[in-house]
């Protein structure tokens, strides 16, 4: 029943009342609920925060209910009782928790903390649940009664929209994922990894060889969504799954992102394209390494550059004049404030600095149509095919072909052009070896998939972008974020604005012999700043 609807019989009188109507002949909601209100007597309305009495009445109150197993009785005191009944049942019918015993801590204002202690059984397995969540009272919009502010973290923390718990025998058997070594890959000892290892088994499971056990799980929303465990009740027998992760890169990866929030980081083998790390620092669990969907800024100059070249409009060493500002069908690019326009710069030193203007400059050249960079981008990089096959859900890039100023925009990564690090990281491995080798963290021996291809490009082409790439490490924009860095090595900068957020996106791609990297943070700045000190840690491990 909708909230601030209820129905009552008093007296032998069938009454009804909708809303706030008639509030102020008789108010029954008070009357049923001691919400402030005596029978017969006109109550007034509250408003405003509720006060630390009501806090404590209604969450006595909807942890009582819960405790029982009233899933109806306690969704009543949340303001969203139809989602609330739901989760709340499914939490006794469906995950099976029984004997649930929740003490409250110190409420702060109108927040309250507490502890869920219970017992999940099924088919005589049992195991002790544990775990702290805390919730928000709020005062209802119609009914003014203090309520639950609902949402699906109050019934455990790991659940989000249109999440479920169950209890059941597991879809899936579950997995002893190892790296390239034989090492064991645990989300203990790499705790980024954990969606990863969880899509991992929801895609090898049954293909791995092992036998199912008894899970708690939290069911995602979403076709294709791992599910996430949260209690074993009885072990199943894991199979062996080898993967292409290098541990020694993913322990520098993991503690690497760590040092920016939001922030995620791909390194990959440019002469296999197999995946030697992956790690994000984000609190969704979301694998944005992989399926980011984001405007790469700078980085993009390097499938830009190939575009320019391929195309015969200039070369490494050929003109690429970097001016103050360039003017694209009405709409004005600038560079980053204190570049010194330079009118006599060549491709190699435009790109180094990373001058947006000469980019901007040089697409209105012959040969060049709407559609160059996406041809660029499609045949010689292997991008916005949407047929990688990595081994789990990955995003591909997007590069469309368009017209208008998104054209001169997608030259310097921003308008619609579309990038994860994956893609980036892969980028960069066809740009320093010239062959495209589609990124995969399963051999795809292990299932028979076929691996995406391209053109790849040309050696005279790879030769000019890979040296430009050095120039940047050694001379340009990546100086800082790489220092220090031995052997042959050679990065891109990039910093891409995102619509309503204050700052930009942090993005840098490198390399270190036969190791590329990738990372995006959002914690603004250059490239240089935040993601390039997070690729160059990856990168001295040397993978």
């Amino acid at each position: 029943m909708a909230k601030g609807v209820k129905v009552a019989v008093i007296g032998g009188v069938f009454a009804v009342m909708v809303g706030g109507a008639g509030y102020g002949a008789f108010n029954i909601v008070s009357a049923l609920t001691g919400d402030g209100g005596t029978s017969g007597v006109a109550a007034e309305k509250k408003s405003g925060p509720p006060g630390k009495d009501e806090v404590e009445a209604t969450t006595a109150k909807f942890f009582a209910a819960w405790e029982k197993g009233e899933a109806a009785t306690a969704a009543s005191y949340t303001n969203n009782d139809a989602d609330a009944e739901r989760l709340l049942t499914a939490f006794g019918d469906d995950a099976h928790i029984t004997d649930v015993k929740i003490t409250p801590g110190t409420a702060r204002g109108t927040t309250v903390p507490y502890t869920v202690k219970a017992k999940v059984a099924y088919e005589g397995k049992s195991e002790p649940l544990g775990y702290k969540s805390e919730l928000k009272v709020v005062r209802g919009l119609t009914t003014g009664r203090a309520l639950v502010d609902w949402r699906p973290a109050v019934v455990h923390p790991g659940l989000k929209k249109d999440d479920t718990l169950v209890t059941e025998k597991s879809a899936n058997p579950p997995i002893e994922a190892t790296g390239r070594d034989g090492t064991e890959l645990t989300k203990e000892k790499y705790p980024s990894l954990g969606p990863v290892l969880d899509a991992l088994r929801a895609k090898y499971g049954k293909e791995a060889g092992g036998t199912p056990g008894i899970e708690l799980v939290v069911r995602h929303a979403g076709e294709g969504v791992a599910d996430t465990p949260l209690l074993t009740l009885a072990e199943g027998k894991p199979g062996k799954l080898t993967t292409t992760i290098s541990p020694g890169a993913q322990a520098a990866a993991e503690k690497a992102v760590k040092r920016f929030a939001q922030s995620s980081v791909v390194a990959v083998k440019p002469s296999t394209g197999e995946v030697l790390a992956v790690a994000n620092n984000r609190t969704d669990g979301f694998n944005a390494a992989f399926e980011a969907q984001a405007a790469p800024g700078s980085t993009m100059k390097i499938v830009t550059a190939a575009m320019l070249i391929d195309n015969g409009v200039t070369s490494m060493n050929g003109p690429a004049p970097c001016p103050d500002t360039a003017v694209w069908q009405s709409q004005t690019f600038k560079n980053l404030t204190g570049m010194k326009p330079d009118e006599d710069a060549t491709l190699a030193n435009s790109f180094m600095r990373s001058c947006n203007t000469a980019f901007i400059k040089l697409i209105d050249e012959k040969p060049l149509t709407d559609a160059s960079l996406t041809q660029e981008a499609e045949r010689r990089f292997g991008l916005g095919q949407d047929n990688w096959k990595t081994g789990i859900v990955s995003f591909d890039g997007s590069v469309p072909a368009v017209g208008g100023p998104d054209r001169a925009a997608g030259a310097i990564g921003q308008g619609q052009v579309q990038m994860s690090p994956l893609n980036m990281a892969s980028v960069t491995a066809t740009a320093i070896t010239g062959g495209f080798r589609q990124p995969y963290l399963v051999s795809p021996e292990l299932d028979g998939r076929e691996l995406a291809r391209a053109e790849g490009l040309r050696a005279g082409t790879a030769a000019q972008l890979k040296q430009m790439m050095r120039l940047t490490a050694t001379q340009g924009t990546a100086v800082e974020a790489m220092r220090g860095l031995g052997g042959d090595i050679g990065a891109k900068t990039g910093s891409a604005e995102v619509d309503g957020n204050a700052k930009s996106n942090s993005w840098f791609t490198g390399f270190r012999g036969d190791i590329a990297a990738a990372a995006m943070t959002e914690e603004g700045g250059h490239g240089g700043d935040a993601a390039g000190p997070i690729v160059a840690a990856v990168l001295r491990t040397g993978g």
